[in-house]
């Protein structure tokens, strides 16, 4: 089903039609009544946004892209960028690790993606020599999921918020799982560990992933879930920042799974 806003204008965007008319929504109020601009404001974001397909197709626009479509309106691309530097930081542990060669950035500068630069302030965690990559990239983590999470709630934003409450509880899930299993104390990698969704049912997800036969077909499992997360929670919202933000997750989602056929591909 594609998300976009109400039923009729899923239905318009899907036969490849605009959605209904302001008037239509708002009546014939005057277009200069402060609440009315704002509602046709947010009305135009969002209703300008191509319709999204299931897992696995296309995505119609980049993150990037929907980061220039905001550039108009400075407190949702925040929590925008917040959102998409998620998938860089993803992206520039790959580069860092060797695993990839390009990346797709929407927030990170080249130079920052490739650690030839200082990522933003926000980021940054103390150096020291004794510190392994590991611990390195856990504090980074620690960091960035913080920073989102304090502004999700400085903003407002009820779904940032508990996005980055699940992506807290199924990463450290995850590193749980790998922990156990190589005979380490799981809590030693646990990161924000006290922002983590405490609701979310994760234990079919983790043992799908471990019975996965390659890594790939691991992130796949990952991305079900992140997928099968926002189909139970992106139709809380209408017009507002966080119907935007839940349809950039799931274009980070398609994005995140066609670089999986892209890899395939070249292994292939």
């Amino acid at each position: 089903m594609p998300f976009c806003c109400s039923r009729l204008d899923r239905q318009s965007r899907a036969a490849g039609g605009f959605s209904p008319g302001i008037s239509q929504r708002y009546g014939d109020a005057p277009s200069n009544t402060p609440r009315l601009s704002m509602r046709i404001d947010r009305h135009f974001y969002i209703a300008m946004l191509p319709a999204l397909g299931e897992l696995g197709g296309s995505a119609p626009m980049g993150l990037a892209d929907l980061l220039e479509h905001v550039a108009g309106r400075q407190g949702w691309r925040e929590q925008l960028e917040a959102m998409a530097l998620l998938d860089d930081l993803l992206q520039r542990e790959s580069l860092l690790a060797g695993q990839i060669e390009e990346a797709e950035l929407a927030v990170l500068s080249l130079q920052q993606a490739h650690g030839e630069a200082p990522l933003p302030s926000f980021l940054e965690t103390p150096t020291a020599g004794n510190r392994t990559t590991a611990l390195q990239s856990d504090l980074l983590w620690e960091r960035y999921f913080r920073y989102a999470h304090r502004l999700a709630r400085a903003r407002g934003s009820r779904f940032l918020g508990r996005w980055i409450e699940f992506e807290i509880a199924l990463r450290n899930a995850v590193a749980a799982t790998r922990a156990k299993r190589l005979g380490l104390e799981p809590s030693d990698y646990q990161v924000a560990a006290d922002l983590a969704a405490s609701d979310e049912e994760l234990a079919s997800t983790l043992s799908e992933w471990e019975a996965a036969r390659t890594p790939l077909d691991g992130l796949r499992v990952m991305l079900r879930a992140r997928w099968s997360w926002l189909d139970r929670h992106d139709a809380w919202y209408s017009f507002s920042v966080d119907e935007l933000l839940a349809y950039a997750a799931r274009v980070m989602v398609l994005q995140q799974w066609r670089r999986i056929e892209e890899t395939e591909d070249v292994k292939a």
